[in-house]
């Protein structure tokens, strides 16, 4: 039996973040990854500005997630509240 790989990963292995058909360079260190989660961040919050978007905040707590546990766990709790809240939803790439 094969095993399906994510669809939405980070690859360590390549550095670099998979969002399905896209792929993005990833820090391999870890000052790296926290310095880049935290600037997603910040752009994300000035996202009204004309080239920053509010879709850097997603993406730097994702990056984050990858280091600092405590962003993880409340990564890995809105996940499972959203399973719970929204069961008829198929996951990403599901259909």
């Amino acid at each position: 039996m094969a095993v399906e790989k994510r669809k939405y990963r980070i690859d360590t292995d390549r550095g670099r973040i998979v969002l399905d058909r896209f792929e993005l360079p990833f820090p391999r260190n870890r000052v790296g990854r926290i310095i880049t989660g935290t600037a997603l961040i910040g752009g994300g919050i000035l996202g009204f500005l004309p080239v920053l978007g509010f879709w850097m905040v997603p993406l730097g707590l994702f990056v984050l997630s990858h280091d600092l546990p405590a962003v993880r766990r409340r990564r890995r709790r809105m996940a499972i509240w959203w399973r719970k809240r929204y069961p008829a939803v198929n996951r990403a790439g599901k259909r």
